[in-house]
This record gives C-alpha cells, structure tokens and sequence, in this order.
C-alpha cells in the first residue's frame, strides 16, 4: 500500500514512513492511493467470522507487507481487547458504546494501534528515538498518553487548550509522568492543532523524529473502522438498511466509517452530528467553506471549526459534492437542544449519556424520521463520567466514579503552559 499526500506536492510513501511522518512534507495528509473492497463473500458470512479476524481483514491492505502477519495479527487482538456492546434504545435506535476501553473514550483504539506499530518498528532500531507531538481537544490525549505509556523509544508531548477540557480529562493527561508531558495551550483546539502542524514542518525540530498521533496520522485514523464491521456484525439479522450517525470535531471517525464503507461494509449513510461549530453543516447546505472562530461548547472534544479529516472525506468522493451528499449529511445541534437530548435519552430510554452521544443521538434521530424503513446507531464516544458535572447536573443525578478515574482523582497536575509556537519550541527544545 502506498500513501500520497492530498496536496499532491509530495512523494508517495510506505505504511512505515505515513506513520512516523505523520504529515506529509508538503504539509498535506497522507492518504492511500487505491482502496480495493474485500470479497463480497466476507460480508456474507460475517457472522461466523472471529473479530480479531474481522478487523485484521480490514486493515491488511493498509499495511501492506510492512508487518508480518502474525504481529499484526496480534496488533490487532490487543487493540480490541475491551467490549464494544451495540445497546439497543428503540425499536431502531441503537447506541455503540466505544467508551469501555482503557481511558473510557473511542480514541482508546487508534491509540492502541498506533503505539503497538510504533513499537514493532522501534524495535528493529533500539537507538531511534520519537517523539509524538499530539493536539487534543479532550479524548484523544488520555487515549495516547495512556497507548505510549512506558513504551520504550518514545516520549509524548500533549497540547490541550487551558479550561476548555474537564477536569478527568486534563487529569488523564497529566498525571501520568514518565514519558508522557502535557502542554495547556492559551487558545482553542485549532490553534494547538495548528502549533503541532507547524512542528512537524519546523527544520530545526528534525531531530526528535516528530510524529502525530492525532487522527491526522492514518495509524491512529484507520484502525477507527473495526468497530464499524464489528457494529455490522451484530446488526447484520436485523435484515435492515444501516445508518450510523457520529459525534464529530475533526471528522476522523467519521471518515474511518466511509473508508469500511469503501472496503464494502453495507452502510446505507453516514451522519456527522456536530455541536455549534458548524463548518461543514453549512458547506454541504450552501458550498461556502468557512472557516469561523472555534465556540466553546459541551461537548468540548467537537469544538473544532476546520476538521482535517474532512479533505479526506472528499477524496473518498473524488471531490464531487453530490457524490458526497448521497452518502453524507452532517446537522449541528447547540448546547441546549444537547441537553435536551441527554434528557431525552434518560427520561424515555432510562439510557445515561455524555454531551457528544446525545448529540449523535439527535442526528440519527432526526434522519430515520424521514427513513422509518431502516435502523441506525450513533456512536456513544465517551463514559459520561468523563463529563461529570454536566452530566449530573442536566439529569439530576450523581454518577459512579469507575475505579480508573477514581485512582487519578488525587494525583497532582504537572503541566507546562504556552501561548505562541515559539514558547512551545523552546519547550520541545529543552
């Protein structure tokens, strides 16, 4: 499998050199060159097939002859090592809960993909030395810093915008020491995202071997379809056109969906619900593409107003619009209907969930009004835990603290603060 950049100025690449690059040098995403669908007869017979088998048939072609077989094989069995339970909450709504993994969020699977081929390939150079430079809007930074922790070879470096993560969250970036140093930046998502970009493409950084693991990199993106076939899998009996509707800020979830959807899985559509920051609800509406402040909402993890992912989503439409839409719609939903849709859930459904569920949960909801012939499910991305205030508070309640969280609770906070690139470079430098 080759990859080739989106800017198209760059050479084309190996599964290897996509992952430890991360962006490409002419500062596009890496993205594979040719996607070929599995034999209709996988889908067929899904049902009788292993999940470690599932997903190693998925990501195979990706990986190309980079990793043997029985080590990605075992990559894979350790990345799915948790439940994924798809809970039904109507007679056509189903939650996929991806939050029963180590830090209790979906990123918990790119991560622990990512940071077991990093470590294959570390190991056949003992002496080469990475360093993962990550942008986080909430989840991805517990999920990687806890991937990494402790792997040999490679120390983590996390950018978070000051306040605007929850308390767990920040807590699941910093205070894990070792390998692991959380940054809070003095701005939005987008601008640590975009100090990560500039990092990465920063000659006089060249020699810590910068890497991502945010979705930009296609190791951490790409292994997000496995739950998509393991969902298809158990849904297949209902006999039922397929729907999922995903919670989304930099739209790499939703774009591992269209890409299973590529390799064949039957998905009838797919929905990216987003909060109030509504770039690309508006572009599929009215063309424009534009790009506004990023809006602090609950659902902090989504508060991302130009998605990187989203040039993928294209490619996998040929840049055609209308090709797009007859597979794709995104709705954005403010944090008062947010509430009202986690209020929503529990009071009907007796079913708790986090702000970026629920606002899943609204967008399936609001497309199978139009479509009662199919099923759908929206993807629960985090243990409302993760979100505590907000979730007792809008339903009332108090929450058990799970024994993962309730071990960091008392733990100190060692973070370092910046507010420009360069404060971060002497940092990255020191």
């Amino acid at each position: 499998m080759l990859y080739k950049s989106l800017n198209l100025q760059s050479p084309d690449v190996h599964f290897k050199k996509a992952l430890t690059d991360g962006l490409a040098s002419d500062k596009g995403l890496y993205f594979p060159k040719n996607i070929v669908p599995l034999p209709i007869s996988f889908f067929e017979q899904i049902e009788a097939l292993d999940d470690d088998y599932i997903c190693f048939k998925a990501i195979e072609q990706f990986i190309g002859d980079e990793i043997p077989e029985e080590v990605l094989r075992q990559i894979v069995s350790e990345t799915i090592n948790f439940e994924f339970p798809v809970v039904q909450i109507s007679p056509s709504i189903f939650s996929l809960e991806l939050f029963h993994g180590p830090t209790l969020a979906f990123k918990d699977v790119g991560a622990r993909f990512m940071s077991r081929c990093l470590a294959y390939f570390n190991r056949e150079q003992p002496s080469q030395k990475n360093t993962i430079l990550v942008a986080t809007s909430g989840d991805t930074g517990g999920a990687v810093a806890n991937g990494f922790l402790g792997v040999s070879g490679v120390d983590v470096v996390i950018l978070y915008p000051q306040n605007k993560v929850s308390d767990i969250q920040e807590r699941q970036l910093t205070t894990l020491g070792q390998n692991i140093k959380a940054v809070e930046v003095v701005g939005t998502f987008d601008d640590c995202q975009d100090m990560v970009k500039k990092a990465f493409l920063d000659e006089e950084l060249q020699n810590l071997n910068l890497t991502s693991a945010n979705s930009i990199n296609v190791a951490r993106w790409l292994p997000q379809m496995f739950y998509y076939f393991l969902t298809y899998k158990k849904l297949k009996k209902e006999n039922k056109p397929l729907v999922f509707s995903v919670p989304s800020g930099n739209f790499g979830n939703s774009c591992a969906g269209i890409v299973a959807k590529k390799l064949g899985l039957p998905i009838h559509h797919m929905i990216a619900a987003t909060n109030s920051n509504d770039t690309i609800p508006k572009y599929l509406n009215n063309g424009n593409f534009d790009v506004k402040p990023t809006i602090p909402t609950l659902s902090n993890a989504m508060d991302v107003s130009n998605p990187s992912n989203f040039v993928r989503i294209q490619a996998l439409y040929d840049n055609d619009i209308h090709q797009l839409k007859a597979e794709f719609s995104s709705c954005s939903y403010n944090d008062e209907e947010t509430v009202e849709g986690m209020r929503e859930l529990y009071r009907q459904f007796n079913y708790i969930s986090e702000p970026h569920g629920a606002i899943g949960y609204l967008g399936l909801k609001n497309y199978l009004l139009n479509n009662s012939t199919m099923i759908g499910v929206f993807l629960a991305t985090a243990h409302p835990v993760k979100f505590l205030e907000t979730v007792e508070r809008s339903l009332d309640l108090q929450l058990e603290i799970p024994l993962s969280i309730e071990s960091i609770l008392t733990h100190k906070k060692e973070k370092y603060t910046v507010k420009t690139y360069d404060e971060l470079k002497k940092f990255l430098n020191s």
